[in-house]
């Protein structure tokens, strides 16, 4: 028929292992390190933006250090919703884990409130009470990552891994940039590119490097 439009037949099922195919080969001769790999792709596969070749960075070690983590029942703290609901919730419970957003708790609300600051900077300085070890998760709010690096640099706070991937146009790039200068490791997305997507996928990677996935 005259203006019928000819897919690809491609099963659901088979739609992401043909999506990573083509982001290997149009990545080409890039090499990255084996561990981070399986991340950045994820993060293109999200994004289908090729700049996180480049934009995304990682600490030494610091995948190895977060999968350790996982494995001991970590607690991954976002600053939206959209990223806690994107992460596989499954998977993370495998390993005793669990996702936690404080932004809608009505302390978290009082405390920003009273100290005139955002939900989601207040909500940073609650998550750092929680036991075990901590992944945060920021995607959004630059504030988040400015309270983490001041807890950091406090004493209060030492995360298995911070990644740092707000996106936008208001201090993101420099609340970015206090992540790199801390000693605690972190994958953080440079320049103003990122999302909760972004956020929710590393999570999801580095859990199914750890075997959470069906």
């Amino acid at each position: 028929m005259e203006g019928k439009v000819k897919l690809q037949e491609v099963l659901p099922a088979d739609i992401e292992k043909r999506s990573f195919e083509i982001i290997s080969r149009e990545m080409g001769d890039v090499k990255l390190d084996p561990l981070e790999e399986p991340i950045v792709k994820r993060v293109i596969h999200t994004s289908a933006d090729f700049d996180y070749l480049e934009n995304l960075v990682f600490s030494p070690g610091a995948v190895e250090t977060a999968m350790e983590a996982i494995l001991q029942g970590v607690t991954i703290v976002t600053d939206t919703n959209m990223a806690w609901s994107g992460i596989n919730k499954r998977a993370l419970e495998r390993f005793g884990g669990k996702a936690c957003c404080f932004m809608a708790d009505e302390d978290v609300r009082e405390a920003a409130g009273k100290d005139g600051t955002t939900r989601a900077a207040a909500s940073m300085k609650k998550a750092a009470s929680l036991p075990g070890p901590l992944i945060f998760a920021i995607g959004n709010a630059p504030t988040a990552l400015v309270t983490l690096y001041e807890l950091i640099q406090e004493g209060r706070l030492c995360p298995a891994l911070i990644i740092g991937v707000p996106v936008g146009f208001v201090n993101v790039v420099e609340s970015k940039e206090l992540i790199l200068k801390t000693d605690v490791p972190y994958i953080v997305a440079r320049g103003r590119k990122g999302g909760s997507n972004i956020a929710a996928a590393i999570c999801n990677a580095l859990l199914y490097q750890c075997g959470g996935r069906d």
